[in-house]
């Protein structure tokens, strides 16, 4: 299921072009499609007619992807001869959402989709139609750890659920060494490091556990830690440095980042998987639609509990928050094409080279590319 993600928090950055750009959905004049944009190649063409200012802002989760992104389709239409300025701020997802409705920006980042209240509400600013959402990016979530003498752990959703309430204290614990003959564990004390800030990461992550593991996680999934004291880190990269400091440590972490640390296998059904990309793009593959929502508004309802083989359950899904109609042509046009690339083959694959996400099946692709040629401008 979905979780509201009120607060995001920055991940390790690259540089962002900054700022927001004009009122969304304003002004008016004749409507068009995107020429070239929508045959989904993303880079086909048809930016020479692109001009002005398209802004958005959303989940930070998205951030690095967006900021490699921008940079790229800005320069496919520069080549071409368009006068485009793209910008995403990383406001956090409630804050994304609030300025798209609010027509301050003409797309949102968000790692949870628009709910019923917030789609009847955009008809305010979408030119009397309403918004709907598009998965765009994908990352998995990554158990991540520093003990000495060991690089790889597999790890079951219940002894993971015990380690981070406090329940399972010791590395050398009979619950661990079961799935683990072979590794020489310790008799040390597991540090468990959670995120200090408000967390889309943590939510995600803590539903996972509250799915497959109640009765060890009994607090549900949230985005703010719920248990007193322990170690903690600010943002992803606070959470890496606290665990790449300490000594029998161990964290959950955005998979891009997950590089010098130890990293735990989970189970899935009888296997133990390690995260990848495949992994976790196949997690949503799995996962059905969730319903009661428009055929252009696709929205995965994450199957946290499959047994399917090969699947990474612990994953983050990012959504791309778009109007149904755009009064202003020019802008329409620019969202059409832009997000056209992102969901791209060449825009999925410049993303995972900038923050490690795992790309977007071909079906998601077509469908999430006939709901944005569907959208009217003008």
């Amino acid at each position: 299921m979905n979780v509201r993600k009120n607060k995001l928090v920055s991940l390790a950055a690259l540089g962002l072009v900054g700022g927001l750009a004009l009122s969304a959905c304003g002004g008016g004049s004749e409507n068009g499609g995107t020429d070239g944009a929508s045959d989904g190649g993303g880079a086909a063409g048809g930016y020479a007619e692109l001009s002005g200012n398209l802004a958005g802002s959303g989940a930070s989760s998205m951030q690095n992807a967006q900021t490699a992104w921008t940079e790229s389709f800005m320069g496919l239409t520069q080549a071409e001869g368009g006068d485009l300025t793209v910008t995403y701020d990383p406001t956090g997802s409630g804050t994304g959402r609030e300025q798209f409705l609010s027509g301050q920006v003409q797309f949102a980042g968000t790692d949870a989709a628009l709910d019923e209240e917030e789609l009847t509400k955009s008809a305010e600013v979408c030119n009397d139609s309403q918004a709907f959402d598009l998965p765009v990016y994908i990352s998995p979530i990554a158990v991540v750890f520093n003990l000495e003498g060991v690089d790889s752990l597999n790890l079951t959703p219940e002894v993971i659920a015990g380690i981070f309430a406090g329940d399972i204290t010791k590395w050398n614990d009979p619950a661990i060494a079961e799935s683990n003959p072979d590794a020489e564990l310790p008799d040390k004390d597991i540090v468990p490091v959670h995120r200090s800030d408000d967390s889309g990461t943590t939510e995600n992550f803590t539903e996972y556990l509250s799915e497959n593991a109640p009765d060890a996680w009994t607090h549900g999934p949230i985005e703010t830690w719920p248990i007193d004291g322990g170690q903690s880190g600010d943002g992803t990269s606070g959470m890496k440095s606290t665990v790449e400091g300490g000594d029998g440590t161990i964290g959950y972490i955005d998979a891009s980042q997950a590089s010098g640390l130890g990293t735990a296998a989970i189970q899935v059904g009888d296997e133990f998987v390690e995260y990848s990309a495949d992994a976790a793009a196949k997690a949503v593959d799995v996962s059905p639609r969730e319903e009661g929502r428009e055929e252009n508004d696709i929205v995965v309802e994450l199957d946290r509990t499959t047994e399917e083989a090969g699947v990474y359950p612990i994953v983050l899904v990012s959504y791309l928050a778009l109007c149904g109609s755009y009064a202003d042509s020019a802008q329409g046009e620019a969202v059409k094409a832009y997000a056209s690339y992102m969901i791209s083959e060449e825009g999925q694959a410049t993303a995972a080279e900038a923050a490690g996400s795992a790309p977007i099946s071909e079906e998601l692709r077509t469908d999430a590319q006939a709901a944005i040629d569907g959208i009217t401008v003008g």
